[in-house]
Formats: C-alpha cells, structure tokens, sequence
C-alpha cells in the first residue's frame, strides 16, 4: 500500500511517499481503507521529534474516516462496506496517513451520514479530547459555568458546541476575530485576550478548560468555586499549580485522550441533532503530506487540514 513514511524526524520535508505492506486485521480487529486522516497538532509535533512515538521509520496520524474492507474473528459491530471514523491506537501508532490501517474494531464508530470523509476525518481526536474533558473528567452539567482557553482553536471550538450542547454556560476566550463564529456555537460569553485580561472580567466558573497553557491555569485559579475542577491540556500540572488548587478546594488535573467508542457515538449523536460540526479548512492529497503539514503549521487554513487518501 501506500503510505506517507517518516525515516527521520525534522521539518516536513522528512515526510516521503513510499510503498509498504498492508496491515492484516488478527481477532477482534478491522481493516479499514482510509479515505481521509485528519491532520493535528500532535502530528507535527511527532514530525520532529517531540510526540508520543520514537521509533524510526513509522507512519504518522491517528485521525481516520474510511470502509471497513474486512473483519477479523469475533467483530461483530462491523461489516465490510460500513463506513467508519475514529481515532485508532493513540497514542501508539495508528498509521492514519496510508491506504489501510487494523485496529480494535470498537476503536472506531459508524461514520455520520451527514459528514463527508473529510469532515469525518476532521472530528476524531479533536473531538474526543473535547468530550472526554467535559463529560468524562470534568463531569459537566446543565448549569454549570465553563471557562474555555483557546476557544477558536480546533479542540476549543469543539468543546464550545459539546458545552453548549449540555446546557453549561460557556465563556469563551479567543481573538475578537473569531466571537461571531463562537457566538453562533454557543457561546455565551467571549473575552478577547488581546485586550482585556479574563480574570478582570470573568465571574466565578465550575470548570476551565486550559488548551493553551502558558500562566493560564495559575490565573484561572482564582475564579473556580470550590470543588470545581480544572484541566490543563498542552502540559502536566506541576506541584505549585496542585497545591494551590488543593489548597482552593479545586480539583486541577492534567489529560491526555483515549480511543473511545462510546464517546465517537456522543459525538455522532450530537452532529446528527446538528448541534456539532467539525470545520475543515483544507482537503491536502496524501502524496502532498509535506505541503498539508506546512500549511497546518501555518495556521492559515480556517479549519483542520485532512489528507484525502
């Protein structure tokens, strides 16, 4: 098959088209023929050197909208023909940027119908990351109030609709630029931090989701009542940020996504009531990985770069 090869680690000029041999499902597995793989941060990060895998060669990605072309013993969920989506393996090797990948069938759901492959691509790890913050760490409710860093971002924007979705009130931090867009998903508050400082004009919260990192959660802190909790994305919680959180009342914690059928089928449930839609902002051909990786990195495609495969 084909499939995009890294040999070493650098910038994406390392990302080669190559041929290697097709996986083969053993029990429990699929074999899905890939028509699109999602593009991440965490893709570029493992380019050079930086994300969850160290060995050499290997094939990059972990976002995969396809048909199962064939079923290993004891599947029973799937048949050849089913179109699927997930987010195989992570954060071991799925090889999302190739013709075919095998992973544990319940790895992936059933596609939903109104996405295209594209779009289906676009959704798996980003949208997992979102649910699985909300629903499954932060125990989110009708009610509460959730304080979202990095809002426009490709999780952010996310956990804006899933929030909304479960009747939270959401707080959205971003760039004036994008308010419009995250008014219409559902945000009901939005703050610019080009401008104004959010702990000088934010209430008190439940939950705050932290995507970007940096000082936020430090300064989150004092705005969540006790027993909330906060999640730090990009990097761990150190002992500093933990004590003062203990010493708060509030729960501060660091994630890292999981595959999860039961949380794939949130998430088409909510794209088929039309109250979640991932946004893509570019369809890149497979053998153009490179130049789908420079314009990720770019941040200038309006949306999750997928490889068409």
């Amino acid at each position: 098959m084909r499939a995009v090869i890294l040999d070493r680690f650098g910038g994406p000029e390392v990302l080669q088209l190559g041929e290697v041999p097709a996986p083969r499902p053993i029990s429990t597995e699929v074999l899905v023929r890939v028509h699109a793989a999602g593009i991440n941060p965490v893709d570029l990060k493992q380019r050079q050197g930086h994300g969850p895998l160290s060995h050499l060669p290997m094939i990059l990605g972990w976002d995969v909208a396809g048909v199962v072309q064939e079923c290993g013993f004891g599947v029973t969920i799937f048949s050849p023909g089913d179109e699927v989506y997930g987010m195989p393996w992570f954060p071991r090797q799925a090889g999302a940027y190739a013709e075919y990948v095998t992973a544990p069938s319940r790895h992936f759901a059933p596609k939903p119908p109104s996405l295209s492959f594209p779009e289906a691509a676009a959704l798996p790890l980003s949208g997992l990351t979102a649910w699985q913050l909300l629903v499954d760490t932060a125990h989110l409710k009708a009610g509460d109030r959730v304080l979202i860093h990095g809002a426009a971002g490709g999780v952010g924007r996310l956990a804006v609709q899933i929030a909304a979705s479960l009747g939270a009130h959401v707080i959205g931090v971003a760039r004036a630029g994008h308010h419009e867009e995250l008014r219409a998903l559902g945000a009901a508050e939005l703050v610019d931090y080009t401008t104004t400082r959010f702990e000088d004009v934010v209430g008190p919260v439940d939950v705050v989701l932290d995507l970007v990192g940096q000082d936020y959660t430090p300064r989150s802190l004092p705005l969540v009542n006790p027993g909330g909790t906060v999640v730090l994305v990009p990097s761990g919680v150190d002992d500093a940020v933990a004590r003062l959180g203990a010493d708060k009342g509030v729960r501060v914690t660091n994630f890292l996504v999981e595959p999860d059928h039961a949380g794939l089928l949130a998430l088409s449930r909510l794209v088929g009531e039309g109250r979640l839609q991932p946004k893509v902002g570019a369809v890149v051909p497979l053998e153009d990985a490179a130049r789908a990786h420079q314009l990720a990195e770019s941040r200038t495609a309006g949306g999750k770069v997928v490889l068409s495969v």
